[in-house]
């Protein structure tokens, strides 16, 4: 178990783990169901009390692989779910929000996030995500895959400010953020929600953080988490199916970098020197 779960605060005040459970890709295999609903739970169990998902994720199939995990367990876990862009609109979100809640088995989701930037105009969906947290619905909401000029449309809008986070593609190959959403939503106090920290498992077979993993009696893959969450301002939700899994990612907890590690992994995998697209997987 770590030592300790570091936390950080939503602009709302509220403390969350830096660490998360990532569920994408759960609850597409029903003979894996066991396994996936066991890692969940474990990570409870170690203190990763934020877990996040999607009713895209295996079309609600995850958001049922989560309700079993956190049965009976619901005050503890901080729940992120999240509303596709075809469903943005004032009624969509509403029909979305109620689906996702029974499908979760729970009454409220802690965290609704609009999945990324679609047709739908923003102020609408805000409008919903505002009616559902009076309703007792959801607690707070956020957005996903939103670059910067779009963070600035969304906080122009009335309650736009009341953003709490903005979930994208981060980590040790996908440095874009930092150039300047990063820096924007650092800021305003607005965590960024790491997703595929790992790279879906490509860094846990890179060399060069190989070296570095050494000196810690780590994996390439603990190193990659581990450098995720030394960034200020970012929480890390890597999906994990198998309890091994879970227990290599709540230690990475306990590595600290040093100076010498990061100036080898900012000349292994350089941060960005202009503007890029914000990019998605």
């Amino acid at each position: 178990m770590p030592s300790t779960v570091r936390t950080l605060k939503l602009p709302s005040g509220e403390t969350v783990p830096v660490l998360g459970q990532g569920t994408w890709k759960m609850g597409e295999d029903r003979r894996r169901r066991a396994d996936e609903v066991a890692a969940l739970k474990l990570g409870l169990d170690l203190g990763i009390t934020l877990i996040d998902t999607a009713e895209m994720y295996a079309g609600g199939g995850a958001e049922e692989v989560v309700a079993e995990a956190i049965a009976g367990r619901r005050n503890e876990t901080f729940l992120v779910s999240k509303v596709l862009p075809s469903n943005a609109s004032r009624a969509g979100v509403k029909r979305a929000c109620e689906a996702s809640l029974k499908r979760l088995s729970t009454d409220r989701i802690d965290l609704y996030l609009l999945h990324w930037p679609g047709s739908v105009p923003l102020s609408e969906t805000v409008e919903a995500f505002e009616t559902l947290k009076r309703e007792g619905k959801i607690r707070h909401w956020g957005v996903s895959n939103f670059d910067t000029d779009e963070m600035e449309d969304l906080v122009g809008l009335p309650s736009g400010g009341n953003v709490q986070t903005n979930q994208v593609l981060y980590n040790l190959s996908r440095r874009g953020p930092e150039f300047d959403l990063a820096p924007w939503c650092a800021e305003r106090g607005i965590p960024l929600m790491a997703y595929s920290p790992v790279e879906q498992g490509a860094l846990a077979r890179n060399a060069r953080l190989e070296a570095v993993a050494a000196r810690h009696d780590a994996t390439a893959a603990q190193i990659a988490l581990a450098w995720v969450m030394a960034q200020p301002g970012v929480i890390a939700i890597p999906k994990a199916g198998r309890q091994e899994h879970v227990r290599q990612n709540a230690a990475a907890l306990d590595i600290k970098l040093t100076p010498e590690d990061f100036a080898d992994l900012d000349r292994a995998f350089p941060s960005p020197t202009r503007k890029r697209g914000l990019e998605m997987i």
